[in-house]
């Protein structure tokens, strides 16, 4: 793991009104590693990355990327930068086939008697050659994504943000609503992940996942960090005591 870290959350804090849903909160995250990031329902975590990812502007506080400071202006910024978000809902159009998923507002165009079109097969080729890379069997690039399970799903939104260089990436709550195997290979795409160098921030209220995944957990309760351990050097007992502030 490199010694530099990636990205830097320096004292940050947000505001909605009158709630403080982050208080002066600091965290590191390194390249080739997993972070997580526990706490209830209300902790901040949300907050957080959307903070990270350019979704919200931090009232006080610094965010670093690559040792700069940074500011993205929404999150489209922070992608053309290398940081990719997988929300909960994935944001994949199931009416889609993989290719265009991967190439979701970026598609290449080519030209047929002159004429503008999408060049589906370049959109299926570099898809499946990112799929490839993470060891995802998807049997057909054509089908929309309707037709396929979600830890299939899943994956292409990984595909996605790999193919795109991602540098640094934000998962939220990538197994829930899915079964037992299908969690297990996406656990087994992050690792993956990390062997390629990317840094990843996992959210999860699945202490199991959360422990087959990742070299640290970083605590927040209600806006503030209140724990920050090597995964190896705790267990869930001392995790849920700092989550509910026992």
């Amino acid at each position: 793991m490199s010694e530099q870290p990636i990205l830097q959350v320096e004292s940050v804090s947000k505001r909605f009104g009158g709630v403080h849903a982050l208080e002066n909160v600091s965290m590191d995250l390194f390249p080739g590693e997993v972070l997580a990031l526990a706490g209830d329902n209300g902790a901040g975590k949300s907050t957080l990355i959307k903070v990270i990812s350019g979704v919200h502007h931090a009232d006080e506080g610094k965010i670093r990327y690559n040792g700069a400071e940074v500011t993205f202006e929404n999150p489209q910024k922070a992608r053309e930068q290398g940081i990719e978000t997988i929300y909960q809902d994935l944001a994949l159009a199931d009416n889609l086939d993989v290719g265009a998923n991967v190439f979701l507002g970026r598609e290449p165009m080519k030209r047929v008697f002159g004429l503008p079109v999408l060049d589906r097969k370049k959109m299926r080729s570099e898809a499946a050659e990112a799929l490839r890379v993470l060891d995802i069997r998807i049997n057909r690039f054509d089908l929309p994504l309707r037709s396929m399970s979600g830890g299939q799903r899943q994956a292409v939104a990984i595909g996605r943000a790999i193919h795109w260089n991602a540098k640094v990436l934000i998962m939220d709550e990538p197994t829930a609503a899915l079964g037992v195997p299908e969690q297990r290979k996406v656990i087994a795409l992050i690792k993956s992940l990390k062997q390629s160098g990317v840094g990843v921030i996992f959210i999860s209220h699945n202490l199991i996942d959360i422990f087959a995944v990742s070299d640290r957990i970083v605590v927040l309760r209600r806006g503030k960090k209140v724990g920050e351990t090597a995964s190896q050097s705790t267990n869930s007992d001392e995790i849920v005591r700092w989550m509910v502030g026992g």
